[in-house]
C-alpha cells in the first residue's frame, strides 16, 4: 500500500500542533501551597532559660540560703539588735530568688515536695507557739520530721519579725533564746532543701538508676520520658508563667482582698509578718519577665520566650512584654505614697482601687498568655 505523503504530513503537523497547544494533566506544573505557621529554632532559647535563668536562679537561692543560715547562727551566738537586723535582711534576700523562681515551679521543686517544705502558707501559729512553750531545745534533725506548716519561710519570718499586726520591727529583747534556736534549726533544714533542689537540677538525681540525668538535661536534650520534643519544653515554660500569674492575681491578691473592705481577710495575706507581701508579688511577676525576656534585670539581652512569640507575631510579642511591665508597676503602686503594707491596703478605700487595677492587669496578662501565646505552639513548624 502506498501512502499519500501530503496527507501524512498534515496528520503529523496536526499532532505536533496539538501537543504544543495543550498539555496533559501529567505535564502541568504543580504549585505547592505556602506552608502555614512559623519557623523558630528553639535550641538557644531552651539552653539559655535552663542554664542562665532557672539553674542560675536556684544557685542564687542556695547561696543566699547559706548566708541566711550563717546569719541565724550568728544571732544565736551573739543576740544583738544589729545581728537580728542582719538576719531579717538575709531572710528578705533569700526570698527574692525563691519568689522569682515560682515562674518555673515544675520538675524537682514539685516532684520532691520542695515547695511545701520551704513555703507552706498559712503558718500554723498555734502549733508553733505550743512547740516553743513545751520544748526545751530544738535541732534540725528533729524539726525536719515535723509538718511543713511549722517550718520553712513563714516559720522563720514569724520568729524574726513578730506577728506583723502593728509593725514588722521585732526588737532583740522580744526574741527568746529558744526562738533563736528554733530559727537556726529551721534555717539549717531550709538550706538542706535548697541544696537538694539545686543538685536535682544539676547532677544525676537518682543513684539507683544508671545514667540518671540532672533535670536540666531533660530540657536541654528533649526526646525523653518527660519531654518528647522541644515543643514540650516550650509548653512547660509558658504554662509556668501562666500558673504564677493566675496564683498572684486570683490567689495571693484576690483572696485576702475579698469583694469589699468588710469581706477582706488579713489572715490570708502571705508574708504578712514581715510586711513583704508586695515585694513577693512583684518578684513573682519579675520571674515571669525573666523567663519571657530570657535574662535577669540589668543583664545583657539574651534569648527568651519573647523571641519565640516574635517569630510568629511581632505585635503580640511587644504587647505581652508591655503587659508584664504594666502588671509589675501596678503591683508596686498598691503601696501608694504612704507605703501601705498589703495587709493594711486591703482595708483602705483608695488602696483598694489600686489593688483592683493590679488584679485587672494580671487578668489581662493571663488572658494573653493563655489565649494568644500558648496557642502559638499549634502553628510552630519545628
Amino acid at each position: 500500500m502506498k501512502f499519500n505523503k501530503s496527507i501524512l504530513a498534515v496528520a503529523v503537523s496536526a499532532m505536533f500542533i496539538a501537543s504544543c497547544g495543550s498539555s496533559s494533566s501529567t505535564d502541568k506544573t504543580v504549585v505547592e501551597p505556602e506552608p502555614s505557621g512559623f519557623a523558630f529554632e528553639a535550641t538557644e532559647l531552651i539552653t539559655n532559660l535552663t542554664n542562665d535563668v532557672i539553674v542560675a536562679g536556684y544557685q542564687s537561692l542556695n547561696d543566699k540560703a547559706e548566708l541566711f543560715l550563717l546569719s541565724t547562727q550568728t544571732l544565736v551566738n551573739t543576740p544583738t539588735a544589729e545581728n537580728l537586723a542582719m538576719a531579717q535582711q538575709a531572710w528578705k534576700d533569700v526570698r527574692v530568688p525563691w519568689e522569682q523562681g515560682e515562674a518555673h515551679i515544675f520538675g524537682p521543686v514539685d516532684a520532691l515536695s520542695i515547695d511545701p517544705h520551704l513555703d507552706t502558707w498559712p503558718l500554723n501559729t498555734s502549733d508553733l507557739e505550743e512547740l516553743l512553750a513545751s520544748q526545751s531545745s530544738f535541732s534540725a534533725d528533729e524539726l525536719s520530721s515535723w509538718n511543713d506548716d511549722v517550718q520553712g519561710f513563714h516559720t522563720m519570718e514569724f520568729l524574726l519579725f513578730g506577728d506583723g499586726v502593728s509593725d514588722n520591727n521585732k526588737e532583740i529583747d522580744e526574741m527568746t533564746a529558744l526562738e533563736r534556736e528554733y530559727l537556726a534549726a529551721s534555717a539549717e533544714v531550709f538550706k538542706k532543701h535548697t541544696q537538694t533542689l539545686f543538685d536535682a537540677w544539676t547532677v544525676a538525681n537518682d543513684p539507683n538508676i544508671e545514667n540518671s540525668p540532672a533535670y536540666k538535661d531533660l530540657l536541654l536534650t528533649p526526646d525523653n520520658e518527660v519531654y518528647s520534643s522541644q515543643l514540650g519544653v516550650i509548653e512547660e515554660l509558658i504554662n509556668g508563667m501562666i500558673g504564677i500569674v493566675d496564683e498572684v492575681g486570683n490567689g495571693k491578691i484576690a483572696e485576702p482582698f475579698g469583694t469589699s473592705a468588710e469581706t477582706s481577710d488579713t489572715s490570708k495575706v502571705e508574708s504578712q509578718y514581715s510586711w513583704n507581701s508586695l515585694m513577693d508579688f512583684t518578684d513573682n511577676i519579675q520571674g515571669v519577665q525573666n523567663v519571657y525576656r530570657g535574662e535577669f534585670p540589668n543583664q545583657t539581652d539574651q534569648t527568651g520566650l519573647i523571641d519565640f512569640v516574635n517569630a510568629a507575631d511581632a505585635e503580640l510579642a511587644t504587647r505581652v512584654d508591655n503587659e508584664i511591665v504594666d502588671a509589675i508597676m501596678k503591683i508596686k503602686a498598691i503601696a501608694g505614697d504612704n507605703y501601705l503594707p498589703f495587709r493594711q491596703a486591703i482595708t483602705d478605700v483608695e488602696a483598694r482601687e489600686r489593688i483592683q487595677s493590679a488584679i485587672d492587669a494580671l487578668t489581662t496578662l493571663q488572658a494573653s498568655l493563655e489565649s494568644d501565646v500558648l496557642i502559638l505552639l499549634q502553628d510552630w513548624q519545628q
